[in-house]
């Protein structure tokens, strides 16, 4: 008799996977001077967009930059709220923890760790700059349209 193994829950990152690189460094920040600019700026922006994707649209990016903008002006502490989003992202992707714990990341180079979260999301197939609905309005779109006209060889 034959065994079948068990069924593996579906997450979207396969178990026991190893962790795949980042898209880009974490010091890659001004390969994008306006995205740099902006996160340098407004970091409520860039971490807004960032966590309404991985939140998978249950909060806003209105309301999490809002909380974001709040905890900075009245503790300094956003970064602690920030890498929680990180520890979120990488295991959302199975992405590495490095160059070090998520807390010291944001501790160390908040704007750095905003950028590289962002960029890990366009090169995941996300505009973070739509919000999360619209993002699968796209996605859902593109799985719907017919095949493009082809042509029989002779």
């Amino acid at each position: 008799m034959e065994m079948k193994p068990a069924a593996q829950p579906v997450t979207g990152v396969p178990v026991g996977a190893a962790p795949v690189a980042w898209s880009s460094g974490l010091f890659d920040c001004f390969d994008d001077c306006g995205l740099c600019c902006v996160t340098y700026w407004c970091p409520c922006i860039t971490f807004g967009k960032v966590a309404e994707i991985v939140d998978r649209g249950s909060t806003s990016c209105g309301t999490s930059g809002a909380l974001y903008a709040l905890l900075c002006s009245l503790t300094g502490c956003q970064w602690i709220y920030s890498c929680t989003y990180r520890s979120k992202m990488r295991a959302q992707y199975a992405l590495p923890d490095g160059p070090c714990c998520d807390c010291c990341v944001h501790f160390c180079c908040e704007p750095c760790a905003l950028v590289q979260q962002y960029k890990e999301l366009k090169a995941r197939g996300y505009d973070p700059e739509i919000g999360w609905h619209l993002n699968m309005e796209r996605h859902s779109a593109g799985a719907v349209n017919p095949p493009g006209v082809q042509e029989m060889g002779r």
